[in-house]
């Protein structure tokens, strides 16, 4: 059974996105109930009233557990529970059960039970009343340590040892990153809500085998891979999907994952053209919210609606007029890709400074490395060297100064 607190200013279905992430969790919803109110209740969530027809509603239903649509405070998920009956989960929990099942890399799976560890700390009990006491006796002072604390400490051990690791990670994550930026090549984020199609998105423009689901949250680890742009390299990362409500807890533990976005040069902002204007509109609004949250809200920015192939004509003409700014592609069936190439070209275009240069014979090597750099260019052999015309990144123009025609 979901639950939820609305408000009544609620855009789209309410409720409909957690139905979607219990889905992806494996789990049948036999039902749905809401409540009107300007905020949930401090101790229940729902107002007394509410919870009595709440119950009944479950047995009628045959549901064995509730899942709320926001996050519980530890005495709400308590209470619910005590009124209900049944087993009650939260959105934080749902989203972090998933996580937990995609998480195939060491990484992604220490990011998890880190967030995992984190969200739980609040939310242990003591269940175990047999051992109600432990180390007390002869030659202690006090009575010793209760099993839930004797629990948190080791929460707390585990929390110190994954963070190390994670460290650790992250430093070997940012020597590759290091090795990226010294070759100077264009880095691109795909950043967006959710079963967008990002990772499709990858595949079309790069060539790649990344998996591909229709479910949320498929894709945890970032995946770099090459493409050409002007005859030159560069580099394309998928990252994790966002979505609304995300936990901060996730935010926090997958703060390396994301910093991808954050150093990207571009971020292409993948929309669901499918959608609804109103789904949309809300899934583009929870992207800028995490992008802020991260540090990436200032970055480059080109939206890019994908899933076009499910629009008739007359939508099309619509998504056109509403987002005049965007790219429009079908990741799928390979449409607009073309165009969207020489939107990132253009977006390149400005940070590139046109030069000539006279390469001397003996210097062939140089050639080559200027071809790194800049892809396509403009040589004349001449007698005392090759000159070229190339557009070269202002920020490489040094490693060429030298050879540069007066």
């Amino acid at each position: 059974m979901v639950i939820g607190v609305i408000d009544g200013r609620e855009e789209g279905v309410p409720l409909a996105e957690l139905k979607e992430l219990l889905r992806t969790a494996g789990v049948a919803t036999a039902g749905e109930a809401t409540q009107q109110r300007p905020k949930p209740d401090p101790d229940r969530y729902f107002g007394r009233g509410r919870l009595q027809e709440l119950k009944g509603e479950i047995a009628a239903a045959g549901a064995n557990l509730v899942a709320c649509d926001d996050e519980l405070a530890p005495r709400q998920e308590r209470n619910l529970e005590a009124a209900l009956g049944v087993p009650v989960v939260d959105r934080t929990s749902v989203i972090l059960d998933i996580f937990a099942d995609h998480a195939h890399s060491a990484e992604g799976k220490l990011q998890v039970e880190l967030a995992q560890l984190e969200y739980n700390m609040a939310r242990m009990r003591g269940l175990w009343s047999h051992l109600e006491r432990l180390g007390g006796g002869i030659g202690t002072r006090g009575p010793g340590e209760t099993q839930i604390e004797t629990d948190r400490r080791l929460a707390r051990n585990r929390i110190a040892a994954l963070r190390r690791r994670l460290g650790q990670l992250e430093r070997n994550r940012g020597v590759m990153r290091a090795q990226r930026e010294a070759s100077s090549l264009p880095r691109i984020a795909l950043a967006g809500y959710t079963n967008a199609g990002k990772s499709t998105l990858l595949n079309a423009l790069t060539g790649a085998e990344v998996e591909v689901r229709d479910r949320l949250f498929h894709t945890l680890d970032p995946t770099t891979r090459t493409f050409e742009l002007s005859g030159r390299d560069a580099l394309l990362t998928d990252t994790v999907g966002f979505i609304e409500k995300l936990p901060h807890q996730l935010v926090e533990a997958f703060k390396a994952t994301l910093e991808e976005t954050v150093l990207a040069d571009l971020i292409l902002h993948v929309v669901d053209a499918s959608a609804s204007e109103e789904r949309r509109l809300a899934d583009m609004q929870a992207v800028d919210e995490v992008l802020e949250e991260i540090g990436a809200g200032e970055k480059p920015r080109l939206l890019v609606f994908n899933k076009i192939d499910l629009l008739d004509e007359d939508e099309r003409r619509e998504t056109e007029l509403d987002h005049p700014e965007a790219a429009l592609v079908s990741a799928q069936e390979g449409e607009g890709l073309d165009a969207l190439s020489e939107r990132i070209e253009a977006a390149f275009e400005e940070t590139l400074t046109e030069v000539e240069l006279l390469i001397p014979y003996s210097q062939g090597g140089r050639l080559h490395e200027l071809h790194e750099v800049a892809g396509d260019l403009e040589r004349t052999d001449r007698e005392d060297g090759v000159l070229v015309c190339a557009k070269v990144p202002t920020a490489e123009m040094h490693r060429f100064q030298d050879l540069a025609v007066a």
